[in-house]
């Protein structure tokens, strides 16, 4: 290759770079919130709302979190309850040394749509294989023995997390995702 071949190639490159928008978290709000995002809002929004320290150091089954966040989450529909209750279910109680930490919300797990938006997209669409999906929990975890998704990089705990946002929250409308971002 001539240096005037890899000139055109090195700009052509950088042109293509040029064109590509960084991706922010607000890219992706109009995903169902997730449990994490729905814990921060319940805390600051209620008065009456338990403290997080405490919420983070409790252990109920998913049944008990849906009961609890039900009496102190004003405003949730249905469907952001379950969201709440299962990640609660699936990370509560924090490990001691995170419970501890002086800023506890950043000791927070991710959420379902902070994994799904981290994990997903780098190998296919994000829309035709992840947000229209419908599948139940089981069917999420099962897909995680294929073994180009054994590979992840995801503990137990968050892909159990994923499995049950994804199970609550998907599929989603069509039109409730951005033009940009189908197929």
């Amino acid at each position: 290759m001539t240096a005037s071949s890899r000139r055109r190639a090195w700009l052509a490159a950088a042109g293509v770079l040029a064109l590509m928008q960084p991706v922010t978290a607000a890219d992706y709000d109009f995903m169902p919130r997730g449990g994490r995002t729905l814990l921060l809002e319940m805390v600051r929004a209620a008065p009456d709302a338990a403290d997080l320290r405490a919420i983070v150091q409790s252990r109920r089954s998913e049944a008990e979190w849906r009961e609890f966040v039900a009496t102190r989450a004003k405003g949730l529909n249905d469907t952001q309850l379950a969201t709440l209750a299962a990640y609660l279910a699936v990370n509560m109680p924090l490990p001691e040394a995170a419970a501890k930490a002086s800023n506890l919300a950043s000791a927070l797990p991710p959420d379902g749509r902070e994994l799904a938006w981290n994990q997903c997209q780098f190998c296919h669409s994000l829309f035709s294989s992840y947000l229209m999906q419908d599948r139940e929990a089981q069917a999420w975890r099962n897909m995680f023995q294929s073994p180009f998704h054994r590979e992840l990089k995801m503990t137990p705990q968050e892909r159990e997390e994923f499995s049950r946002y994804s199970a609550i929250n998907m599929p989603m409308k069509i039109d409730d995702v951005p033009q940009d971002l189908r197929f």
